[in-house]
């Protein structure tokens, strides 16, 4: 073993070692949409007397912060994002409606002495004077200016004296500062005026309404008048639940927020939806896996076998570094994790096919050189491909947000991965295992001894592709033609993550048919609802911006004809948020294309970029003209899919124009048109082999892995079966056309040397 592979050895040696260790004593963070829960993003708004800025959401934050630890959830998440962006997680929180009223009130807590109780509320009060309606909501209390505020309490318990059950619970306070004399100064006063008349009231504000209004030691008569009540704290009784206790306490404890917040997105995922994408991404992933390993050994034999030894080492790998960088597994990202797969198979074969053109070729010795050569030869076109599908990735995760954020970090650590996988682990056990004797001995079972069947298959034809170039170019045209109609006759189905609205999908106990919850939520008094069918047994409700009580009505509608109804998915984006999240996706689909157009114009000549961009311009149109023509929706995971394919299909079209670049060095006296079928000829294997790979991955994610990554599947199904076209049929006959009417000039002469020293010298005697 030279020194280079003792190298790789050790390194793939470290990197599977610490990757085992990782999967094995440590467990990544699953996102709410894997383990249930619900997700509210705020957005700090400007009071009049503060701007929202980034040191203020960030107080905000930490105010929020400890109102969710007094409520008592496990496992909370309060992140700022951006400068004004607050983002909640609610483990377990199946209802939002306590928790959003709550988190998201300015809780501008206020003490106030009651003046006087009336009926009516004066049009114009005096100055100083403020009308509430108490609790009751009996008449007004007419207040004085607010004696105390909210910033002199240290904090609050709710609590139940077990000897005065019958009172329920009650709020302990406590003070800070001078608030202490205040609060004795206040209840003092009205400790002094006679029981039961509204001036023995404290009335406590917040948010400009009484949450409470007790009386000041009711049975105690005038006791505590002058005094007060002393001692820094207090108890405030009344007619409280456990939970309305527990959430003025939190309020109180948390204290106010220096700036508005107001909810503009909110995600309510239920624990049985969260079970089930795992288990369906999880099987999906263990059929696609075997069906993949199962083709590669059939095809590559033992150095398919070490290939898919290899793919368990990425697989490890990925999950290693999701854990370390404590990245959160989200269902897309679940997708993105099975997605690299495909590109971990791209390397392999790659690699493989040229070994086997070197060695049947005879331009090695033995299969060893075969090998490191196909290594090396493939070399660049494994760098661009993951470089393509970098650049994807990365757009997603500083354009996007959300889910489709989390597609893009699991896709980059997936595609670094399998880079690793695939150059060194893979590299690794195929050297040994073809350094073997026996292999030596019987060739044939190395797996790159002989051709492939497709190789094969086209050797004997030897296609005349480029004769029809135009034809193929006709199809390509009429293709985009038929997409765009599908755009202009049925429009695009934009998801309420582009249009803003709310989603809720209901698991109903008796199966109900689109027909009967249409007319259900159209009697609960949404007429205009689109209702669909969701699965087998599950009804998804999309409305434009209602409150949560208005989503809980449309529940309660189809468990009134479907004998009862949980909320598997409940999400609300405000109208806001939706034109920014589409204004972002079309902004990272730009910036997509022009970065993959500045990375082919530095690699190739104009008219191979041209090529590229057709194929790519096809491959996009026809998955979004599909999604036109069904109805399906158009959203960010669709957004995700969509980058992915630009990724995938110039990597595709790359791959292609280095073989043709290499063939056209290599025979430079051939015309274009048959070096261009002879590249194809050499590349369409690894196309085939590749595309068949990732095929069986997304088939069983479409049929396997559920509704939630159907159309994710779908959408790359599509773009693969396209980009295989694309890159061969669309890209390579617009280079020909384009080279035939725009010739690359003749390379310049290289100016001759003089070797002065060979020359005689003319002032020489000879």
């Amino acid at each position: 073993m030279n020194r280079s592979s003792l190298v790789r050895a050790l390194l793939a040696f470290l990197v599977l070692a610490g990757a085992t260790y990782v999967t094995l004593t440590a467990k990544p963070q699953l996102g709410l949409d894997l383990r249930g829960g619900t997700q509210i993003v705020l957005e700090a708004k400007d009071s009049p007397t503060v701007k929202a800025t980034k040191e203020t959401t960030d107080k905000a934050t930490q105010v929020l912060h400890r109102r969710i630890d007094a409520l008592g959830v496990s496992e909370p998440n309060v992140t700022r994002q951006g400068d004004k962006r607050i983002i909640v997680e609610l483990p377990g929180v199946q209802d939002p409606r306590e928790a959003a009223k709550v988190i998201g009130k300015t809780a501008q807590l206020t003490f106030h002495e009651v003046l006087d109780q009336v009926a009516a509320k004066p049009a114009k009060p005096a100055a100083g004077e403020t009308y509430l309606q108490p609790e009751s909501g009996q008449g007004f209390l007419r207040l004085a200016k607010p004696a105390m505020t909210g910033e002199l309490v240290s904090g609050a318990e709710h609590r139940l004296d077990p000897q005065q059950v019958a009172q329920g619970w009650f709020v302990e306070m406590n003070f800070k500062g001078d608030g202490g004399k205040i609060w004795a100064n206040i209840t003092g006063k009205a400790a002094c005026q006679p029981v039961g008349t509204p001036q023995r009231l404290i009335a406590i504000v917040l948010d400009n309404e009484v949450i409470s209004s007790p009386q000041v030691d009711p049975n105690g008569g005038n006791q505590l008048c002058n005094t007060g009540i002393a001692g820094g704290t207090t108890t405030i009784s009344g007619s409280f639940t456990e939970e309305s206790a527990k959430d003025l306490a939190a309020l109180i404890s948390g204290g106010a927020l220096p700036v508005p917040v107001e909810v503009i997105d909110q995600r309510t995922v239920g624990p049985s939806l969260g079970q089930d994408a795992i288990q369906a991404s999880a099987l999906a992933a263990i059929i696609g896996l075997a069906l993949t390993a199962l083709f590669i050994i059939i095809v590559y034999r033992l150095v398919g076998l070490m290939a898919v030894l290899g793919l368990l080492g990425y697989a490890a790998m990925s999950y290693a570094a999701l854990t370390v960088l404590g990245a959160t597994l989200t269902l897309p990202g679940l997708a993105g994790f099975v997605l690299a797969i495909g590109m971990a198979v791209d390397a392999n074969v790659l690699v493989f096919e040229r070994a086997r053109e070197d060695y049947i070729a005879g331009r090695t010795d033995g299969l060893r050189r075969s090998l490191r050569s196909g290594f090396q030869n493939a070399l660049s076109a494994i760098a661009d491909s993951n470089i393509t599908t970098l650049l994807a990735a990365g757009l997603l995760f500083f354009l996007a947000a959300g889910p489709v954020r989390g597609f893009g970090v699991t896709l980059s650590i997936g595609v670094i991965a399998s880079m690793l996988s695939a150059l060194v682990v893979t590299r690794v056990l195929a050297e040994f295992v073809v350094a073997r004797g026996f292999v030596l001995r019987h060739p044939g079972l190395s797996g790159i001894a002989g051709h492939g069947r497709v190789r094969t298959w086209l050797e004997a034809r030897r296609p005349s592709l480029m004769k029809h170039s135009r034809r193929w170019l006709v199809i390509t045209a009429v293709a985009i033609v038929v997409s765009v109609a599908g755009v202009a006759v049925r429009g695009l189905n934009l998801g309420i993550e582009f249009t803003g609205g709310r989603l809720i999908e209901v698991s109903t106990a008796q199966r109900v048919t689109p027909d009967q919850a249409r007319a259900a939520v159209a009697e609960a008094g949404y007429p205009t609802a689109v209702v669909q069918a969701s699965g087998t047994d599950d009804i998804t409700v999309r409305t434009g911006t209602i409150s949560d009580d208005e989503a809980v009505k449309i529940k309660e509608s189809l468990a009134r004809i479907g004998g009862d109804a949980e909320v598997i998915r409940n999400e609300s984006i405000g109208p806001s948020l939706g034109e920014e999240l589409r204004n972002k996706g079309l902004i990272a689909l730009g910036i997509a294309l022009l970065a993959q157009l500045a990375y082919l114009a530095a690699r190739f000549r104009w008219t191979f970029g041209a090529g590229a961009v057709l194929a790519l311009v096809q491959n996009v149109a026809v998955v979004v003209g599909v999604f036109a023509w069904t109805g399906k929706p158009i959203d960010g995971i669709f957004l995700a899919a969509i980058l992915t394919i630009i990724g995938y299909t110039v990597n595709d079209s790359v791959v292609v124009f280095d073989r043709i670049r290499e063939t056209r060095s290599a025979r430079s006296t051939d015309g274009l048109g048959t070096i261009i079928d002879t590249a194809i000829v050499n590349v369409l294997p690894r196309t085939v082999n590749t595309g068949i790979s990732t095929l069986f991955i997304l088939a069983a994610l479409l049929f396997l892995g559920g509704d939630s990554l159907a159309d994710f599947a779908l959408a790359l199904l599509l773009g693969i079966l396209v980009g295989t076209y694309s890159s061969n049929l669309t890209a390579a006959p617009l280079l020909l056309e384009l080279e035939r009417r725009y010739p690359a000039p003749p390379p310049r002469p290289k100016r001759a040397q003089v070797d002065r020293d060979a020359q005689p010298d003319r002032g020489a005697v000879v």
